[in-house]
């Protein structure tokens, strides 16, 4: 009886400390958990504060006002606007000059492979 008691006391200690290291564990995975909720919470608001940057610098009146201040654009008249026509009959494009084929004995360029 002695030698059982011994041994089901091993088996008690063995359990014992299996829960204990389950619970740590369980408790640094929690730990875990808890910081990664608050990254997804700190990248959610940083992405709404980027939208919201994106919207107020994609704005009409804001490009508008930048093309006119460091650009110094200028909004289209009828008044400026000039119209180009081009007679497609008169003017035909000339094609390209094409440049004669190489010679078969010629030696090969600097540089190339054969």
């Amino acid at each position: 009886m002695n030698r059982l008691n011994i041994f089901l006391l091993i088996i008690v200690l063995g359990c014992a400390l299996s829960v204990v290291s389950s619970t740590n564990q369980q408790r640094e995975i929690f730990i875990d958990l808890q910081r990664a909720q608050s990254q997804e919470r700190q990248l959610q608001q940083d992405y709404a504060q980027l939208q919201y940057q994106q919207s107020a610098l994609s704005k009409t009146s804001r490009i508008e006002q930048l093309a006119t201040s460091s650009l110094k654009m200028q909004s289209v008249t009828t008044g400026r606007t000039q119209y180009l026509t081009y007679d497609t009959a008169s003017n035909k494009a000339a094609d390209a000059p094409v440049p004669p084929p190489l010679p078969a004995s010629a030696p090969p360029a600097r540089g190339a492979k054969r």
